[in-house]
């Protein structure tokens, strides 16, 4: 028979997980013994909590399956919760193990370090952000108890939250049983609902399709593209789904940005008079920018286990159902209009000074040259640049818009896949999870790191440009990334960024970072149309509120 913590890891392991990332603790110390004795899934521990919740929620991103952040109790966890919070919010099924204190300490009648409140504050906290918890202090019905955690966070794709006593690490436990999440659907309730969704595009002229990233948390995007093909509907990305849909043949016509974006794609959306939106969330950052608003008597919303259309809604209809059965008909007749984009490229090598669409342009003539990588993006004006980049795959919080996501996400890209990634960053999100690039050289992994350097929080400065506490202090990044083990290169012209890259392209075996410095001004065009859009809805609200 095998351990409590024996038995956990290869649950985890069997529902899909690949890796841990992690901080040990002295609550976790006994569990973090088994994983490296073990040796059931590898450990890679990095160098502070918020960067090893954001390297689990890309792995789990690039995986379509769970990914592990294991911490210590109290300290560690506690540390963990932006990273998670954002986790659930974009549907990334990182599981959380925590080591916790023993019953013989909970019985001893004395305040514990590491405790909040109460020795259950931390459950109540992780209740908020995590679709199901566990605290594993009874072994002998541990299994069951795991295999319903487990089951929940590979359906759900959400975070789940288990906790290991650490004096019940090593206690006798059975194997846990793996429980296929069941599609049990009514079959008269999903056949009516895609008779209902065909009906209404036979009679659309302008249909849409609109996906979000559920459809990647569901490994659905082959399936997807195969039906916009059969059903001849274009196809559009949220802004949370840029990336989607990139390496299928779908008839993709760009990403959906609103008055913040391209004017053609804003209308095709906007104007569909059959809006059919696959795993999209309703969020701000997906439509707060709208033109117009999005008549949801017209369009059909398939997300979170639903559909809903009109006035009524399909309820425990799951996405992917739902995708399987429409991609088996055909509109014959109807052929998907598609949009080709012209990214930029071709830049000069000249000594003009850098702004963001310079380095759009150049990571595009890096891919044409040496071939795509994969990127992790922070958030910021970054995260808009990369908008202008023709990639194969883009990771970035675009909902929950947390910084310090890019270069623990870009860690946890290469740990998961073995491809060395991109990752863009901003000098103030650098600052808050930059230096878990000291941990490449341990685990040899060599990201290029693209770092927007223009002394300040740039993405607040376009919001609230006047004030000066969104200035940050100039440092030299390409020196600190030299102290850390990797090479770094400061470059302020077009020139010099041509020539960093076409070097940190040749070099492996260390993270290569280029100290990008660039006016305080320097916004690319996305990013300035999107605050001004924002902006102008905000004063509009403000009008209507106060008359």
């Amino acid at each position: 028979m095998m351990t409590l913590a024996e038995s956990l890891l290869t649950a985890c392991k069997n529902y899909g997980a690949q890796e841990i990332f992690g901080i040990p603790g002295d609550f976790a110390l006994p569990f973090f013994k088994v994983i490296e004795e073990t040796e059931i899934l590898p450990l890679y521990t990095l160098s502070h909590e918020p960067g090893v919740g954001f390297a689990a929620d890309a792995a789990s991103r690039l995986h379509c399956k769970p990914s592990i952040a294991a911490v210590t109790y109290g300290a560690g966890a506690l540390n963990m919760i932006n990273p998670i919070a954002a986790a659930y919010a974009e549907k990334s099924p990182v599981i959380v193990i925590s080591g916790g204190p023993g019953a013989g300490e909970r019985n001893a009648g004395l305040l514990l370090h590491h405790q909040a409140k109460t020795l259950d504050s931390q459950l109540a906290v992780f209740k908020e952000i995590t679709c199901d918890q566990v605290v594993l202090d009874d072994p002998l019905h541990a299994p069951e108890q795991i295999a319903r955690v487990l089951s929940n966070c590979v359906s759900q794709s959400r975070p789940v939250y288990i906790e290991i006593p650490r004096d019940s690490v090593n206690a006798p436990c059975g194997k846990v049983p793996l429980i296929h999440p069941e599609l049990n659907v009514d079959q008269d309730a999903l056949n009516a609902c895609v008779d209902e969704i065909l009906s209404s595009l036979e009679k659309a002229k302008s249909p849409m399709l609109l996906v979000g990233v559920e459809i990647r948390r569901f490994g659905l995007e082959q399936d997807v593209a195969e039906l916009a093909i059969n059903l001849g509907i274009p196809v559009a990305t949220t802004f949370m789904g840029t990336g989607l849909l990139t390496n299928t043949n779908a008839p993709l016509c760009g990403t959906y940005l609103g008055a913040a974006g391209d004017q053609k794609v804003t209308e095709m959306v906007e104007n569909s008079d059959a809006l059919i939106m696959l795993g999209v969330i309703l969020s701000d950052t997906n439509f707060g920018v709208s033109v117009s608003k999005i008549n949801t008597r017209k369009s059909i919303l398939a997300c979170d286990g639903s559909v809903s259309m009109s006035y009524h809604t399909y309820k425990d209809i799951p996405l992917r159902a739902l995708v399987s059965v429409l991609k088996g008909h055909r509109i014959h007749g109807r052929e998907a209009l598609r949009l080709e984009r012209e990214y930029p490229g071709n830049l000069p090598a000249d000594t003009q000074k850098i702004t963001p669409t310079d380095i759009a342009a150049a990571v595009n003539d890096l891919f044409r040259d040496h071939g795509e990588m994969p990127i992790a993006s922070d958030m910021g004006d970054c995260l808009f640049t990369a908008l202008d980049m023709k990639y194969g795959g883009l990771i970035a919080p675009g909902y929950y818009a947390t910084m310090g996501y890019g270069i623990p996400a870009g860690i946890g890209t290469q740990a998961a896949t073995g491809q060395r990634p991109l990752i863009l960053v901003g000098d103030g999100a650098f600052q808050m999870t930059g230096w878990e690039l000291l941990n490449c050289n341990r685990y040899d992994w060599d990201p290029i790191v693209l770092l927007f350097n223009n002394s300040s929080w740039g993405m607040l400065s376009a919001f609230q440009g006047e004030s000066k506490f969104n200035d940050l202090i100039e440092l030299n990044y390409a020196e600190i990334a030299n102290s850390l083990g990797g090479r770094g290169y400061r470059v302020s012209t077009r020139e010099q960024l041509k020539a960093a890259l076409s070097e940190a392209i040749t070099r492996r075996g260390q993270f290569q970072l280029i100290d990008i410095a660039m006016e305080r001004t320097a916004l690319s065009k996305t990013l300035t149309q999107f605050t001004a859009s924002v902006n102008a809805a905000k004063r509009s609200q403000s009008s209507a509120k106060y008359g």
